[in-house]
């Protein structure tokens, strides 16, 4: 009776075991099917960036095969704008794809890998600078809040301001 009893609970430890390590495994595949767009749509902080991507029709692009970095600014980024800023833009739909490409590399760089660097093309062909110091990352001159947020396609990196291209 002992051994029926002790059975019974291995199978029921070694189910659920099994049971969870699936889901898990199916939250975690889920979490990265979602290419870059629909990753920042589902950050709920991008809907701006959203919106100016949409206005500029680089959505089907960056829904690509990539992969792709995107250093992708907040709402509040967008907000931070000199007055009149963003309307222009979205306006103007060529500044608009410039300033947006502006925020786009080719490749999937990591934070680990963006530490080592001190610039990177963007999609534009502008560079951009970045630096490293102390743990904290900038872009040019926006910090990154948050970073590698995996999508299907590349990866997001967070900024706190909306990055302009050099004019030329």
């Amino acid at each position: 009776m002992r051994n029926r009893i002790i059975m019974s609970i291995a199978m029921l430890v070694l189910m659920s075991v099994t049971i969870f390590a699936q889901m898990d495994k199916k939250m975690v595949t889920k979490a990265v099917k979602n290419d870059i767009v629909q990753t920042a749509i589902n950050g709920g902080n991008f809907t701006t960036l959203a919106t100016a991507l949409t206005e500029a029709g680089l959505v089907d692009a960056l829904k690509g095969d990539g992969p792709f970095t995107v250093f992708a600014p907040t709402d509040e980024a967008f907000k931070n704008l000199p007055d009149g800023a963003l309307d222009n833009l979205l306006k103007d739909k060529e500044a608009l794809k410039n300033v947006l490409m502006y925020h786009v590399v080719s490749g999937k760089v990591t934070s680990k890998e963006v530490i080592d660097l001190s610039n990177a093309t963007a999609l534009n062909g502008s560079d951009l600078k970045i630096k490293a110091s102390d743990g904290k990352v900038m872009i040019n001159d926006a910090h990154v809040t948050g970073a590698d947020v995996e999508a299907s396609n590349g990866i997001i990196h967070v900024i706190d301001k909306v990055l302009l291209p050099p004019t030329k």
